[in-house]
């Protein structure tokens, strides 16, 4: 019994002689925890005052708290003198890191590259972007992808390495945008007479804008028919502005406008030659 209790007395010694070193590792673990929180809500604030959005201030605040709590563990570790354990820590982080990396490397570059799209902000959030073949308004931008709605109501997530790795096209990027649409006329008609016409339709649609300029030309000799263009500007962040309403009304406008200035109109099939009033030349038949 006495050889019991003198070994229990040996190790409650051993453990009191512990308990500083235990209680210096909880105080820097709590330290680094509370660090790690207040530089990370600092720095939130700071981010609040850009255009990031709330998901990218989400993901500093997790990240910079995480890597304070692990630095704090490694550091507690090394003052209980499992040096050893700290080694492991972050030899096995560092195995751990790379085998995650493998695993879903695809996920990790997507996260990366939404990293980087948030301090290089091609576009925000109501801006028209394309994306390869995928076109539509921002509705929400997220690390991993960006949310866009396509005209035809579809709602598309692209991942962020596709729009950080490929070509990107702002349409909104300054609120000015250049619609266009062609039309076709006979070869008998004046095309130049065609071109002024419409230029000074497209001037006198309200919502257009005079500066940048509107304009007309020929831009194709077809088989069938002689080609304009028309393109013009809009400003699409000022209030009030349907692009599809203006265009449409543009487009009826120099419809009108031709019909009106007897001009034939192509419908782009083979058969429009014959809205030509035109009589062709007699052709002599063989007997």
């Amino acid at each position: 019994m006495d050889i019991i209790l003198e070994s229990f007395k040996k190790e409650w010694i051993v453990f009191l002689d512990f308990v500083p070193k235990i209680l210096g590792a909880l105080l820097v673990l709590i330290i680094a925890v509370w660090i790690g929180r207040k530089l990370a809500k600092f720095l939130v604030v700071l981010l609040a005052k850009t255009s990031l959005s709330g998901i990218h201030k989400g993901f500093f605040l997790n990240t910079i708290t995480l890597l304070f709590t692990v630095l704090g563990l490694i550091i507690a570790l090394d003052i209980l003198g499992l040096e050893k354990a700290a080694a492991s820590l972050l030899a096995g982080g560092g195995i751990t890191a790379v085998v995650l990396g493998f695993a879903f490397r695809e996920i990790g570059e997507n996260f990366l590259a939404g990293f980087f799209l948030a301090f290089s902000r091609p576009f925000n959030t109501g801006d028209t972007i394309q994306s390869g073949d995928f076109i539509g308004e921002v509705k929400s931008i997220e690390l991993r992808n960006t949310h866009i709605r396509s005209n035809d109501g579809r709602d598309i997530f692209i991942p962020s390495s596709q729009i950080f790795n490929q070509p990107l096209i702002n349409y909104t990027k300054d609120g000015l945008r250049r619609p266009s649409f062609v039309i076709g006329i006979d070869y008998g008609d004046d095309a130049i007479n065609a071109v002024r016409l419409l230029l000074e339709v497209a001037k006198n649609v309200e919502g257009i804008l005079r500066t940048p300029s509107p304009g007309v030309s020929i831009s194709e000799l077809t088989p069938q028919y002689v080609q304009l263009e028309v393109f013009f500007w809009l400003d699409v962040f000022e209030k009030g502005i349907d692009f599809l309403s203006i265009k449409s009304k543009l487009m009826d406008n120099c419809r009108k406008t031709l019909l009106d200035n007897g001009f034939t109109l192509s419908s782009e099939t083979t058969t429009n030659i014959a809205l030509s009033e035109k009589i062709p030349p007699d052709i002599p038949l063989k007997k």
